[in-house]
């Protein structure tokens, strides 16, 4: 099964834990990470994940970034046909980076895209066509572990 964490996902690990909700999000990234490395999982990366992770000044973060990046079985590349579909999401309301890493998602056959971002996942669920399940943390490794 693929999933694509996008960046906040990925780097929750790493935030202060200083709302219960953060920690068992890290929590729950760090099981799906441990899930990847047994190889129960596929973990899929993508151009945007890759200039995301690079931009960060942090080098801790980015260098974490880059190490579960480098877990991942599969790498999309940006396409025309991702362009259009992330304007497509666009158009529906989903910030412009985040319709990116929905489209490349799609196009990697992902089953579920993961966020912490509890707007996007309150957008992205309200798109009748989308073709990736959005997901937080927690609700992915429930639906795993079913």
């Amino acid at each position: 099964m693929k999933i694509y964490l996008d960046v906040c996902a990925i780097q929750r690990p790493l935030d202060t834990p200083d709302q219960i909700r953060i920690v068992l999000e890290a929590e729950a990234v760090l099981g799906i990470l441990a899930l990847c490395e047994a190889g129960q999982v596929e973990l899929v990366s993508s151009d945007a994940l890759a200039y995301e992770v690079e931009r960060n000044p942090l080098p801790v973060r980015k260098e974490h970034g880059r190490a579960v990046l480098s877990m991942a079985k599969d790498h999309v590349v940006l396409s025309n046909e991702i362009k259009k579909r992330a304007e497509q999401l666009t158009a529906l309301g989903i910030a412009p980076l985040d319709a990116l890493h929905l489209a490349f998602a799609e196009a990697a056959n992902a089953v579920y895209f993961c966020t912490c971002d509890n707007r996007l996942l309150r957008k992205a669920n309200h798109i009748a066509d989308l073709r990736v399940k959005a997901v937080s943390p927690i609700d992915l490794v429930q639906e795993i572990e079913q």
